[in-house]
């Protein structure tokens, strides 16, 4: 997923200094989709991030620059975007998750590569995202991993609880009877792997030296990785395929 293919083998794999953990018990493979399953340069979120924009100033009704600012803050204060939506505006979810999800995905390249490496993991396969199961669907497909995948966990399935809240992570090792002490996780932003840490579970943070976002940013000033982030990579399938060699 890095730009220079020599940087990402040499960086997938890399782990915590203190907490380096093996894949040997790990039964169950948990994938956040947005910028963690898909490359973040094909930069699906700045078409998500417009569209939550012209929504909310249609549906309040504001001039579109002040609706941005809405967006952003409510992501600050809640989390995400929805959330604040939903606990200001007392907004309907459906509607808003199906506007910002109605995106171009031709950028969304074909991974077989990918493909092969999801397909080689033993046990359980989920997908993990605070968008609707729908665009997850979308996106595994045009990627060519959905077929490799158990279920989806989306947004609704946790009643609109969202991650980085513990909460949310809790609602989803019920719904789909997980062993956290045996799950992987995988995920694009830190602190949204603190709450599976802490469940038990080992972490992946998969990070790129292409997305801009402010956290993304303070990734590439670390020193070394938080406690909680027990491994980085920017190559999702170099990765899995170390973690998971190929039968001889």
């Amino acid at each position: 997923m890095s730009a220079d293919p020599a940087k990402s083998e040499a960086r997938a794999g890399s782990a915590a200094a203190g907490g380096r953990r093996g894949f040997e018990a790990t039964s169950t493979w948990i994938f956040d989709l947005d910028n963690t399953l898909y490359p973040a340069e094909c930069n699906l979120f700045a078409q998500v991030d417009q569209r939550m924009g012209e929504f909310i100033a249609q549906y309040l009704g504001v001039p579109f620059a002040y609706a941005r600012h809405l967006q952003k803050s409510y992501y600050r204060q809640y989390g995400t975007t929805l959330s604040g939506l939903m606990q200001v505006h007392k907004l309907d979810p459906t509607a808003f998750l199906d506007y910002v999800h109605d995106i171009d995905l031709s950028v969304v390249p074909d991974h077989p590569r990918l493909a092969a490496a999801i397909a080689r993991l033993p046990g359980r396969r989920l997908i993990f995202t605070n968008g609707s199961r729908r665009h997850a669907e979308r996106v595994a497909a045009k990627l060519g991993v959905l077929h490799h995948f158990e279920d989806i966990c989306d947004i609704a399935a946790c009643e609109y609880v969202p991650k980085p809240q513990p909460d949310a992570f809790d609602r989803m090792v019920r719904r789909h009877g997980v062993a956290p002490r045996s799950a992987a996780m995988f995920e694009d932003m830190p602190h949204n792997l603190e709450a599976p840490h802490e469940l038990g579970m080992t972490t992946v943070l998969v990070h790129s030296s292409y997305y801009d976002h402010p956290i993304q940013l303070r990734i590439r000033q670390w020193s070394e990785p938080p406690g909680h982030v027990h491994h980085m990579t920017e190559d999702l399938a170099a990765f899995l395929e170390r973690t998971v060699p190929p039968a001889p």
